[in-house]
């Protein structure tokens, strides 16, 4: 089929004789003042699929090495018409919550935008999460069908007990679509595409591309649950919509000649990966999808694919440059940092590899990332260590938000209250956000979502200081915050120092108590490939060789193999704290 061929068929997708009505359409009945505005019309991040179908169909949207271990590769034109047959699959089915329980694999790309398309709910949950947290969170969102990937069918099998009446789809992840080696979930796209054409044929105009109430919520996005069960955070279409153009512009996914090219690092099922499955549709750049982590993969694709962007925890960061097969790029590769707070150790040795950190900082209940470190020219004027500690700052609102602000906590304070901290680098309080990229709320959890949103702004947890110019840094987390003998010490803060130590690859800190200053900090390290240390050198070191604060030099440190770790990539201090009071086998 020639490309202007295959042109016409999309057109006919988009199309009809008898075309649904419109997103600024009047409906009867209808209350929302703005369906009667001609100069408006909703936002759904939805569209961007069927907008970059329209515009390149034959552009590649997606490169991935199947379970087949064949090298896959999607025109914009394909992504969209799978998308649409799973949404007209949904449609037919009359499917309203759709669970998704894959890795980084097309499938999820594509149930993302079919499910949306159909006018459903997705909930992306994280697979290495326990069974039971697996089974509390589908049945807790009221899935009626879910999409799997056969590698982690065996972690429905409490929920299929319980509720075994919902449908479980299972994607193979494989090279084919049709045919022995294609799986349920390619018969359930190829379905909904008989369906569209035996029904009318009415492609992308019989479904629903824009939202016709853009505050209805698109996913709901499960927090970790490490200490508590998981909430269920509501995203909207509109939240999306502005918080992945917010992804576009602040991780430069747009600014250069040619198509972006994106690996994905990031798990799709946190956050809806940041939203940006929508921000990388929205640009018509390249998913490269991945099923796990894998150093020299990553490496080999950074070389090879010349792969612009991806987007990494700073443990992930860390140990992809600590990788035998790590060199200097040619070219350079924007890396969007966040999850926890990075050092500026950690962005000094990726920009030694042509690794250009993007540092963002945000929360689940933020659709991720909703602030950024803006970097200014005249840092390159300052010392090495002080242009890359102004690196590691978490920095300003993103420009689809409103301004971050930092407010004063304490027994004083009413809740709800809101009086700001001084801008003096120094007086720490809570982080909080307004604005447009703030989620809705916590689904069917009326009074955690009043605690979110005590005073009208959505709390974050996290304290910081506010520098002058405006941006804030994180010191840590509330419960985080060692006061030892009347010193407030950051474990955040003494970790990227003690990160600094030649032989240290990964560091926590967390308090253990103390007799005689109240509490102290206790470090856990790791150490780089081929190399050795133990606990007292780095105790000596800290005391005369660094720059650490006497009082904040911890009294022990205790190299371990491994430091625990949540899914994105964020150190348990949980466990850790378990870890200091001697039970080594808290997981």
């Amino acid at each position: 089929m020639s490309p202007l061929d295959r042109l016409q068929k999309l057109a006919s997708h988009f199309t009809s004789a008898n075309p649904v009505p419109g997103p600024g359409t009047i409906h009867p009945g209808d209350s929302h003042e703005y369906h009667h505005r001609h100069n408006f019309h909703t936002l759904s991040p939805t569209s961007f699929l069927w907008r970059a179908a329209c515009i390149e169909p034959e552009a590649t949207a997606i490169y991935h090495k199947t379970a087949n271990d064949k090298i896959l590769r999607r025109s914009y034109l394909e992504f969209a018409d799978r998308a649409r047959g799973l949404a007209y699959y949904l449609l037919r089915h009359n499917h309203k919550r759709v669970g998704i329980l894959c890795t980084n694999t097309p499938a999820f790309l594509e149930s993302i935008f079919g499910i949306a398309a159909a006018g459903a709910v997705s909930v992306g949950v994280n697979y290495r999460l326990k069974t039971d947290d697996i089974s509390y969170i589908f049945q807790h969102s009221e899935v009626d069908l879910i999409i799997a990937d056969y590698e982690f069918e065996g972690l429905l099998e409490k929920f299929k007990k319980e509720r075994p009446g919902v449908k479980v789809i299972v994607d193979t992840d494989t090279d084919a679509t049709e045919g022995q080696l294609s799986g349920p979930f390619d018969d359930a796209v190829l379905e909904g595409l008989t369906y569209d054409h035996s029904s009318g044929g009415h492609g992308w105009s019989g479904l629903h591309p824009q939202a016709e109430d853009e505050e209805s919520v698109i996913a709901l996005a499960y927090t970790s649950g490490t200490t508590a069960r998981p909430k269920g955070v509501e995203y909207t279409h509109r939240g999306c919509y502005l918080a992945a153009l917010g992804n576009v512009i602040e991780s430069g996914l747009n600014y250069h000649t040619g198509r972006a090219k994106y690996l994905w690092t990031l798990p799709m099922f946190h956050a809806t990966g940041w939203t940006f499955p929508w921000a990388i549709t929205a640009v018509r750049a390249t998913h490269y999808c991945l099923r796990k982590i894998d150093y020299p993969e990553i490496w080999r694709l950074l070389k090879t694919e010349g792969i612009t962007h991806l987007n990494a925890a700073p443990t992930v960061n860390t140990l992809l440059c600590a990788a035998k097969e790590a060199e200097r790029l040619e070219n350079p590769v924007r890396v969007t940092v966040a999850a926890s707070p990075p050092s500026a150790w950690l962005f000094e040795q990726m920009t030694n590899l042509n690794l250009q950190p993007v540092h963002v900082y945000g929360l689940t209940e933020t659709y991720g990332p909703i602030t950024k470190g803006y970097h200014m020219p005249e840092w390159e004027e300052l010392e090495v260590k002080d242009k890359y500690a102004k690196m590691a700052r978490q920095g300003h609102g993103f420009i689809t938000g409103l301004p971050v602000r930092v407010i004063k906590t304490g027994d004083d304070v009413k809740e709800g209250e809101l009086i700001d901290v001084r801008k003096d680098g120094k007086e720490i309080g809570e982080i909080v956000f307004e604005g447009n990229i703030c989620a809705k709320g916590y689904y069917k959890d009326a009074e955690a979502t009043r605690k979110l949103w005590a005073g009208g702004v959505n709390h974050s947890g996290d304290l910081a200081v506010w520098h002058p110019d405006g941006a804030i840094q994180i010191l840590d987390r509330a419960k985080d915050i060692i006061i030892s003998g009347g010193e407030n010490i950051s474990s955040v803060a003494l970790e990227s120092m003690l990160a600094t130590h030649p032989t240290i690859l990964e560091v926590g800190v967390v308090a253990v108590p103390d007799s005689h200053w109240g509490e102290r900090p206790k470090a856990f390290v790791t150490v780089k490939d081929g190399e050795q240390l133990k606990g007292e050198e780095v105790v000596d070191w800290a005391k005369h060789k660094s720059e650490i604060s006497k009082f904040m030099v911890p009294r022990e440190v205790v190299v371990v193999e491994e430091l625990p770790k949540t899914s994105t990539g964020k150190i348990k201090k949980n466990v850790l704290r378990e870890w200091a009071k001697g039970h080594e086998d808290a997981k």
